[in-house]
């Protein structure tokens, strides 16, 4: 006899399906090329350098949100969440934790490449370590204190994964979010802003364009800001005024990010690229390095 369960309010079978399906393409696509960018790091001892570490680490985070997006994708397809209160608190944890770490870490890559292309100043082993601990403990404070009372876990409106909980739209929930807000995606995304905007001043200067730098920018906007904007609207109005379907628009498209930044800061750098390849056929690509010079 098979279990019936009752479905979300204002989702039908196919909706269920159909968000279930999105989720694991975007895990498991994600979950293929960030693993590949990890491996390649691990394996090739040329791409072992500090600035390549924070690529490695943003694949790190990456890889994190798409195993929440599988988790979700899993439970989409048995239409119910089968691991209790507690794993919904974990799952929430662990996926506001990654993605907060990877919104971090897209930044601290846009000030090296500042420093890299604006200052000619090397990234040290020491500072990269530091940067990425940092970002990691950062990350994992303002995650963590939804555990504790300040802000809330629970169900997305789909009822097969768990995040912040922006419905109740109450003093706390706003208390914690704007500061964490500002903290994590205000800050990050004018790093972003004002160190590739000093970027392409360098690159016009020179005639030398080593890369688009308005992607990284357009690519966090893209991702995460319908994301942002939902959260801040719950802050103002009834967020369960907004339909259910509508809702999960911005969860889906925050979990395309891990795949885009594969294609952004691992596939699309010259000199990870090259080294991907070289873990994958084990033909070497001699690659020009850039022309750093430690001050």
């Amino acid at each position: 006899m098979v279990t019936s369960y009752t479905l979300p309010e204002g989702f039908t079978d196919l909706d269920v399906f159909g968000l279930g399906t999105a989720l694991l393409v975007e895990g498991l696509m994600g979950f293929l090329l960030n693993g590949l960018t990890i491996l390649s790091f691990y394996k090739i001892k040329e791409l072992r350098t500090p600035s390549n570490f924070l690529v490695f680490s943003l694949a790190l985070a990456d890889l994190g949100i798409c195993m929440n997006a599988t988790i979700a994708a899993f439970s989409s397809f048995l239409r119910y969440w089968p691991y209790g209160s507690e794993g919904c608190q974990t799952h929430g944890f662990q996926g506001f934790l990654t993605a907060l770490a990877s919104i971090t870490l897209m930044a601290s890559i846009a000030w090296d490449r500042y420093h890299q292309y604006c200052t000619r100043t090397k990234l040290q082993w020491s500072t990269s370590i530091t940067l990425v601990v940092f970002m990691w403990l950062f990350s994992a404070f303002w995650s963590a204190m939804p555990l504790m009372g300040w802000g809330e876990y629970d169900y997305e409106p789909l009822r097969t994964c768990c995040t912040l909980d922006y419905t109740k739209g109450d003093r706390n929930f706003i208390s914690y979010l704007v500061p964490m807000a500002f903290f994590n995606f205000v800050v990050p995304f004018l790093i972003m802003f004002t160190s590739y905007q000093s970027v392409e001043k360098k690159f016009k200067k020179t005639g030398q364009f080593k890369f688009n730098t308005g992607l990284p920018v357009k690519t966090l906007l893209m991702c995460w800001g319908p994301y942002s904007v939902l959260c801040v609207y719950a802050a103002i109005e009834n967020a369960t005024a907004v339909s259910p379907k509508l809702r999960m628009i911005p969860a889906i498209l925050a979990k395309t990010s891990p795949t885009i930044n594969a294609f952004l800061y691992a596939l699309g750098n010259e000199n990870y690229r090259g080294g991907i390849w070289q873990f994958l056929t084990g033909q070497k690509i001699e690659v020009p390095q850039p022309d750093n010079k430690t001050k």
